[in-house]
């Protein structure tokens, strides 16, 4: 999801929920507790020199049961960060606690914005020889090691 995108969908939302890849909502007094700019400067395996660039946004729960973020004031909190984001129509990284700080990806479902899984790739498959298709593993059969199989 773009910032646009986010912000275009919260002028029209009545409640800002957050649900997790497994279905989980996030609870309701969690906070967004920063907006940034996140820039990657790398190497890939393969030698060449990349650049990312998302806005970041940090979601964390406290104990105050009474804390809801409206979408209203969501959308204040994005504007008072343009100055920093700069007018590029970033693609959106949240950051969740969980086990440890997990980074998904954001998408929209109904009303509902939805932390998505991020993987990781090889971005050097060439140089790496790692084929751009994937093979089918042959099918073993299960009686080569079998007592009297004759190839083990």
């Amino acid at each position: 999801m773009k910032i646009s995108e986010m912000k275009q969908t919260l002028t029209v939302l009545e409640a800002v929920n957050f649900r997790l890849p497994n279905g989980d909502y996030l609870p309701a007094h969690f906070h967004v507790t920063e907006v940034g700019l996140v820039t990657k400067h790398f190497v890939d395996c393969g030698g060449v020199e990349r650049r990312e660039t998302v806005a970041n946004f940090q979601l964390w729960e406290a104990g105050d049961y009474d804390h809801r973020l409206a979408p209203q004031k969501f959308l204040h909190i994005l504007h008072l960060a343009e100055r920093m984001l700069g007018r590029e129509d970033l693609d959106i990284e949240v950051e969740y606690q969980q086990e440890t700080i997990g980074k998904f990806g954001l998408a929209l479902d109904g009303p509902d914005f939805v932390l998505t899984p991020k993987q990781t790739a090889c971005l050097a498959q060439d140089a790496c020889g790692i084929p751009s298709h994937r093979f089918a593993l042959p099918q073993l059969k299960t009686a080569c090691c079998a007592p009297g199989g004759g190839s083990c």
